[in-house]
């Protein structure tokens, strides 16, 4: 719990000054090419969200560093921890787990520690780094680097439909009128249902954190939940797995309210689409997502040339700008756009910031649970 409560003290205390969502902005960084760099293979070979690594950054980061990245996208943790698992942690040099997976992740013996000392860590939003360390720590090493942090909570189209912050709720998802124009991805929009049923008083779960104690706990809620669900599949227009499903849905398949990431959203709202983003009364989820090095990995000096590039308050920026996600560099937010700041402003009204909802550390048992349910929700 020691990585929630340090993420919840940065939310509380510096996220207005640190952070931003979303927008299209370029940026240059210094021309400083690494003579370390240059001396080795040039190539770093990187495995993150399908979204996270926008063409200008990669430009950039080629032309000032001399090092060209190989991408490999995913859309899920569970799909990047298969990988890794088939791979025995090779064939990549970095890849992006989610800060709450580190229980997942520890015994699999898949990860080496950073060297901390080849990281500009004084470039890092100290809470959000000691979001990372105090969960990734382990046999005398650190395993975790922050990379962006977002979160989920309810888009929609805004030709189609209107909501105002004071009454948007989880539970809008299911209204008469939306039935079979929605969209979810399952476990989440399953949290989502729990979040609603828990404010509404119908099944009380401490905001859903009771269901993290133990699997009798769990069971108790999920059931409820699971139910639910299934009594309300047809409401579904689609499931999502990544970004572009998230944009495919709003923009070609006819779906009017979405529970999404931050991200894709946020970029349809400032390219001027009708669509917006805003988190609901029970709390947006939120979650801070990594850089992290498999065993494997060998294009060692490459990646420490990547994370310290990735944490220049501009490059920062830009990432934040471009992505529609959270900056997690000191002075990243000097280098937003006028629009991410309106974006974000709109997406987190009131009191929306201290209601959001981090996702807590969870083991290897939850999850396999949350997937049986999941499962039985997608087969419905």
């Amino acid at each position: 719990m020691k990585t929630h409560r340090a993420v919840r003290g940065f939310t509380r205390r510096t996220m207005l000054k640190q952070a931003a969502a979303g927008g299209a902005i370029m940026a240059v960084a210094p021309a400083i090419i690494s003579p370390e760099a240059l001396a080795s293979s040039g190539e770093l070979v990187v495995m993150n969200w399908s979204d996270y690594l926008p063409k200008s950054f990669l430009e950039g980061f080629e032309k000032n560093t001399g090092i060209k990245i190989k991408h490999t996208p995913y859309g899920s943790n569970e799909e990047l921890l298969n990988k890794m698992r088939a791979t025995k942690g090779r064939g990549f040099d970095l890849i992006g787990p989610t800060v709450d997976r580190a229980g997942e992740w520890k015994p699999l013996g898949l990860l080496q520690p950073f060297d901390m000392s080849r990281v500009k860590t004084d470039m890092i939003v100290p809470g959000l780094l000691k979001g990372s360390t105090d969960g990734w720590t382990w046999d005398g090493g650190n395993h975790h680097l922050p990379y962006h942090w977002g979160t989920e909570a309810l888009a929609w189209r805004t030709d189609k439909w209107e909501q105002d912050y004071t009454n948007l709720s989880y539970g809008d998802l299911w209204r008469p009128e939306m039935k079979g124009k929605v969209m979810g991805r399952p476990h989440s929009m399953m949290l989502g249902i729990g979040l609603h049923l828990d404010a509404s008083g119908k099944v009380p779960s401490n905001r859903m954190l009771d269901a993290y104690k133990d699997e009798a706990s769990m069971r108790r809620i999920w059931d409820e939940i699971g139910k639910f669900a299934v009594e309300h599949k047809s409401w579904l227009k689609q499931f999502w797995n990544d970004a572009d499903g998230q944009i495919n849905g709003f923009m070609q398949n006819d779906v009017v309210l979405g529970q999404t990431w931050d991200g894709p959203p946020l970029r349809l709202k400032k390219e001027g689409k009708p669509v917006t983003y805003m988190a609901p009364q029970e709390g947006a989820l939120t979650w801070l997502d990594g850089l992290a090095m498999p065993i494997g990995a060998k294009n060692t000096d490459q990646i420490y040339e990547y994370i310290n590039y990735v944490y220049d308050a501009q490059v920062n920026g830009l990432i934040a700008n471009e992505t529609g996600y959270n900056p997690v560099a000191v002075g990243a937010e000097n280098h937003l756009s006028a629009d991410s700041k309106k974006a974000f402003s709109e997406a987190y009204p009131g009191d929306a910031l201290d209601r959001l909802w981090w996702w807590p550390p969870s083991e290897p048992w939850y999850t396999e649970i949350r997937a049986e349910y999941s499962d039985k929700f997608v087969a419905a």
